[in-house]
């Protein structure tokens, strides 16, 4: 992955050293995943993390940590160039979202963040969160390492925040009461799947831009895709795999959408909600 240009985005509240992120929250990998399954849906995580015990947070090396904040905000500023001008191209602005950097533990408007949630979108205050320690967890935890990896997972939250400012968000939240537990987890599915297909449309954009991206750099962000697909993560988490609980979508879905905005760059073929073009992929 190399950058043209390399703007960084001034769109950031870095609250790394704001002292409050010297704890970090011990629960077990079925927790932690679970957590990042909610929170990537913009809900509150707290509520899946907020009874687990607190523990010491392992020594951070400055050094990679604030590379790996100059590549955040470069990743968000490359964001912002492509959806502000498709945008654009629908007469409408794109209102840039806050990005929040912080290690351990911080505040947003969909309650208390914590570093094993995973990155996450909150609807509330129309900002993403990530704690950078996540960057380690991809590589090592989901085996998908590399940059385009990294730059996949902030797109998929900035894809959240297109989905906010789109209405699609507003009209999921309206429809909460009404459906049953089966039938959001469907709904849920599909809003990710399009956040997917969003990050593949910011990385079409994106190409010959703000970054040159070759073969091995789409790998990486294939990987990132199929290694937090419900079903990889069930199997690994549970022994087995449930369909009607899948929050994201299988490995295979994700990948299919992420390439499908890879491939086509048009905001208009990603209508996952009405689309069935994906049901065979299990």
């Amino acid at each position: 992955m190399r950058w043209l240009g390399g703007r960084e985005s001034d769109n950031v509240d870095d609250r790394r050293s704001s002292g409050s992120g010297g704890l970090i929250i011990g629960g077990g990998i079925g927790t932690v995943v679970i957590a990042l399954i909610v929170t990537l849906l913009g809900g509150d995580p707290s509520s899946i993390l907020g009874n687990q015990q607190a523990t010491t947070q392992a020594p951070v090396d400055q050094q990679a940590d604030d590379a790996a904040a100059q590549f955040t905000r470069r990743v968000l500023a490359s964001t912002e160039d492509a959806w502000t001008k498709i945008f654009a191209e629908q007469n409408a602005q794109y209102p840039k979202p806050v990005l929040v950097m912080y290690r351990g533990v911080t505040s947003s408007g969909c309650g208390t963040a914590q570093n094993a949630m995973g990155p996450f979108y909150c609807p509330a205050d129309e900002k993403v969160y990530i704690d950078l320690s996540f960057y380690d967890e991809l590589a090592e935890r989901f085996q998908a390492p590399g940059q385009f990896a990294m730059a996949y997972v902030i797109a998929h939250e900035i894809g959240h925040h297109v989905q906010k400012q789109m209405g699609t968000t507003d009209k999921m939240q309206a429809m909460r009461q009404r459906l049953s537990e089966k039938e959001y987890n469907r709904l849920s599915v599909r809003l990710e799947l399009q956040a997917d297909f969003y990050a593949g449309v910011w990385a079409n954009r994106a190409q010959g831009q703000s970054v040159a991206l070759d073969e091995k750099d789409i790998e990486q962000a294939i990987n990132a895709a199929h290694a937090i697909g419900d079903d990889k993560i069930q199997e690994e988490t549970q022994g087995r795999v449930v369909p009607d609980a899948f929050t994201h979508g299988s490995s295979a879905q994700r990948v299919y959408w992420f390439k499908k905005g890879l491939k086509t760059g048009d905001i208009k073929q990603g209508d996952t909600f009405n689309s069935n073009e994906d049901a065979n992929l299990q």
